[in-house]
């Protein structure tokens, strides 16, 4: 069975071909710059590739230039989009109402309609690939596999905010989550790599890039996670600001007069360690300028650190005991000195990285032999998890 697998943003799209016989990813690709001038397809077949640079007005138009490239004469995978079985896609929201890995069909599409007020930015554009590939290849089994959909295990102790209890009767405002299909799929690798049924473990899995979250993983399941009712909640990102007294909003809508869109933009595109340091989001980069000297470069990274420090001790807490913590996400699986700087003096709760195991950007364990809590390297695989739910749903 062949799985397709798409991924879109607002003007971008990311997918991969995969062969579920044994998992493999027979192709993979990026469209960038959708409805903008320059669109470009880089389609990516092992160490060959195909570049299309062609005007692609939307979705629709991206998408068929997708399924050309799979059936292409000279960089194709597969001789017909019949030999296509389903297509599974990335949906950023499902609110509480969509838990689970599901068949699109009307219904389906409605709810993700409903949660465009929480995922304004993404849920449209994931409707377009949807509604696109519908289009172009109808009666294609469709599957959406939402964000928010492990998370919905937590209790409500975890997921309530302390406002008047009539908001969430209303309007179902409360902690949702995100990144769920890579905390699921941390999960599930970090109790094959243990050689431990998830349900004997707490975790605490770390996936840290440019968005960036924390979940606690209770006897396999979420209790807890950083991200909220939006992913701008938790910890300092790229260019999201992370957890902040709300007051700091009024304040600068009354002082500069932003509307509440304006506001949201500053926060979501503006903050983070790009707000921090006036310099990048792009973590790399602030490393380099912080060996250099700069002192905002440095301060983004640190309060950075310390906010994931915060989260890892605080679900410690809530957990009361912890197994594993594993590491993902670029940031989490690439930088061997930020998950050293997380985790060091952290004796006292059974945490030791082993410096030699750490210098590492493979699947590890990098805590040293005596080490209570165990601490992995898990390279995430959200796409494969797609594409594993899809298979499933539609066999």
């Amino acid at each position: 069975m062949k799985i397709l697998v798409i991924n879109c943003g607002s003007s971008s799209l990311k997918y991969q071909l995969f062969d579920m016989t044994d998992e493999s990813v027979l192709c993979k690709g990026l469209v960038e710059r959708i409805g903008i001038e320059g669109s470009k397809l880089t389609h990516k077949v092992g160490n060959e590739k195909l570049v299309v640079e062609e005007a692609m007005k939307d979705h629709t138009a991206a998408i068929k230039h997708v399924f050309d490239a799979l059936v292409d004469e000279k960089y194709g995978v597969v001789k017909s989009l019949d030999e296509v079985s389903a297509i599974g896609h990335r949906v950023l929201h499902g609110g509480d109402k969509l838990t689970a890995s599901t068949i699109i069909d009307e219904n389906v599409k409605a709810k993700v309609r409903e949660f465009i007020k929480f995922g304004p930015l993404h849920n449209p554009a994931n409707l377009m690939g949807i509604e696109a590939c519908e289009s172009l290849v109808p009666g294609k089994q469709n599957v959406a596999v939402f964000d928010t959909a492990f998370h919905q295990t937590m209790p409500a102790r975890t997921f309530m905010y302390a406002i008047p209890y009539e908001y969430y009767e209303d309007y179902r405002l409360r902690k949702f989550g995100f990144h769920g299909t890579s905390h699921r799929y941390v999960t599930l690798r970090t109790a094959e790599l243990l050689k431990t049924d998830k349900k004997n473990l707490n975790i605490i899995t770390v996936h840290l890039g440019n968005g960036s979250s924390i979940a606690a993983i209770k006897n396999g399941e979420c209790y807890d996670t950083t991200m909220g009712l939006t992913p701008l909640e938790g910890l300092v990102m790229g260019t999201r600001s992370g957890d902040l007294d709300p007051t700091v909003m009024t304040f600068l809508m009354n002082e500069k007069g932003y509307s509440a869109d304006e506001m949201n933009q500053i926060l979501n595109k503006k903050s983070g360690v790009l707000g921090v340091s006036g310099l990048s989001s792009d973590f790399r980069d602030l490393e380099e300028a912080a060996e250099k000297g700069n002192e905002r470069a440095q301060l983004a990274l640190d309060m950075f650190i310390t906010r994931v420090r915060r989260y890892v001790g605080g679900f410690m807490a809530e957990l009361g005991h912890v197994d594993v913590i594993s590491f993902a996400g670029g940031i989490g699986e690439n930088s061997a000195s930020m998950r050293k700087l997380i985790l060091e003096n952290m004796e006292e709760y059974g945490i030791i990285i082993d410096d030699a195991k750490n210098d590492t950007r493979e699947e590890a364990v990098i805590s040293a032999d005596n080490s209570r809590v165990k601490v992995l390297v898990v390279p995430t695989n959200e796409e494969l998890m797609i594409a594993r739910d899809t298979m499933n749903l539609v066999k």
